[in-house]
C-alpha cells in the first residue's frame, strides 16, 4: 500500500480533517462559552466544551470562523478523491461524528441548556451540513470538468503531434506514421525528395 492509497482511506482522511480542525481552533484560540447546568462533572464539561468548539458560535465572527474552517477541511477529500460521492460522504461523516456526540452528551449531562438552546444550534448545524454537501458536490464536479477539459486538450495536442509526424514518400506515395530517412518501398531518400519538390 503506497502513500496515496493510505490518504485515500476514508478513516485516515477523517482523522486528518479532525486534526486540522483542532489545530486551527487551537491556533486562533476559538472557544464557544457554554452555560452548563449546575452539578455537571468537570470531565464531562471539558468534553462537551471541546466538541462545542467545532460547531457552536454566539457572534458573527464565530459564525464566519466555523463555516470557513469546515469549508477548508472539506477541500481535502475533494482534491484527494476527485469524486463527488466520496467527497461529500467523507465530509458528512467528519461533520456528523462530533455533532452526534456533542448533542448526545449535552442532552444527557446538561439537559436544561440543551432544551433551551437546541432549536437554534441544531438549525445551524443542519444548515452547515447542507452547505458542506453542496460545496463538496459542486466543487468536485467543477474540478472534474476542468480536468476533463485539460485531458481533452492534451489528447488533441497528441493528435496534432501525431499528424505532424506522418510522412508521405513523394516518389511512390507510401504513407509513414514516423519521419524515416528512406522509403522502405522504393528506397528513395525522403528528405532529399521533399527538399527537391519543395524548391
Amino acid at each position: 500500500m503506497n502513500l496515496i492509497e493510505v490518504f485515500r482511506n476514508r478513516l485516515v482522511l477523517i482523522i486528518i480533517q479532525t486534526l486540522i480542525l483542532n489545530l486551527i481552533i487551537l491556533f486562533f484560540g476559538y472557544k464557544f462559552n457554554l452555560n452548563f447546568d449546575v452539578g455537571i462533572e468537570f470531565e464531562q464539561s471539558v468534553i462537551i466544551q471541546f466538541l462545542a468548539n467545532y460547531v457552536f458560535f454566539d457572534t458573527l465572527h464565530g459564525l464566519f470562523f466555523i463555516y470557513i474552517i469546515w469549508l477548508l477541511v472539506s477541500l481535502i477529500p475533494i482534491f484527494i478523491y476527485n469524486n463527488f460521492k466520496k467527497s461529500y460522504s467523507t465530509n458528512l461523516l467528519t461533520f456528523f461524528f462530533p455533532n452526534f456526540f456533542l448533542y448526545v452528551f449535552l442532552s444527557r449531562y446538561s439537559p436544561f441548556y440543551f432544551n433551551s438552546n437546541f432549536p437554534f444550534h441544531f438549525m445551524h448545524t443542519i444548515l452547515l451540513g447542507m452547505i458542506l454537501i453542496f460545496f463538496s458536490i459542486g466543487l468536485s464536479l467543477v474540478i472534474k470538468k476542468i480536468l476533463k477539459s485539460k485531458i481533452k486538450d492534451q489528447i488533441e495536442e497528441l493528435h496534432i503531434i501525431a499528424s505532424k509526424s506522418k510522412t508521405v514518400c513523394p516518389k511512390c506515395g507510401v504513407e509513414f506514421d514516423s519521419l524515416p530517412k528512406f522509403c522502405y518501398n522504393c528506397n528513395a531518400e525522403i528528405k532529399e525528395i521533399e527538399d527537391k519538390t519543395g524548391n
